[in-house]
């Protein structure tokens, strides 16, 4: 590889890279309405509850599987992370983004990509690049944080400025989940943000929504 690994993946998580993350509020959107969700601290508090105890530190076990594992083993570790989806909006989610980031990242890199959830494929997608593990998770991590962050933003709503303030936070405890996801043992895998999977199963059933999770 001639490319720094941090210029790929820059691109990849990128909200340029056509995955469609701007159209997923992974249940802030339910959470807001409710008034689960009201400012720049609670927004924090829930975007960091996701990350420690959801999503967050789950897919990153996920991507570090999918980065180890053997091509034969890929489809079990896919079928994990649909299962492991709570609701529809959110199974939609992952699977919608990563068969949009398997496909385009097939055609312009030329692998061997089939469609799996968005962490199996990234992680797929970062082993056959020879992309450094750590560096992809931690760039992961901030991605999904920028994402929740960037529909905060939009509904809560919060100024630019709190919502920076909210992703600085968030850099070590990315980095600290990056480390702890790094053998990808998917013993590790499990989820205490209740919460917020209610607020994805109720995300589908508002009148008005803007976001599809």
């Amino acid at each position: 590889m001639t490319t720094d690994p941090a210029l790929i993946l820059h691109r990849w998580l990128s909200p340029a890279y056509p995955v469609g993350a701007f159209a997923y509020s992974h249940g802030i959107e339910a959470a807001v309405a409710e008034g689960w969700i009201v400012d720049a601290v609670t927004a924090g508090d829930w975007i960091t509850d996701v990350l420690t105890h959801g999503a967050g530190r789950n897919d990153a076990i996920l991507l570090a599987a999918a980065f180890h594992a053997e091509t034969a083993a890929l489809p079990e570790i896919a079928e994990l992370a649909t299962a492991l989806a709570p609701s529809a909006s959110r199974r939609l989610e992952t699977e919608a983004q990563g068969a949009a980031f398997a496909a385009t990242t097939a055609e312009i890199h030329g692998l061997t990509l089939p469609a799996m959830p968005y962490p199996v494929a990234l992680g797929r997608a970062a082993r056959l690049m020879g992309l450094p593990l750590d560096l992809t998770l931690r760039l992961f991590l901030m991605a999904f944080a920028s994402t929740l962050t960037s529909a905060a933003i939009r509904l809560v709503p919060l100024g630019q400025t709190d919502g920076q303030r909210t992703l600085s936070g968030l850099e070590q405890l990315c980095e600290t989940l990056a480390q702890e996801a790094r053998s990808g043992d998917l013993d590790g895998l499990g989820s205490r943000a209740v919460l917020s999977d209610i607020a994805a199963m109720r995300q589908e059933a508002l009148t008005t929504r803007i976001f599809r999770s």
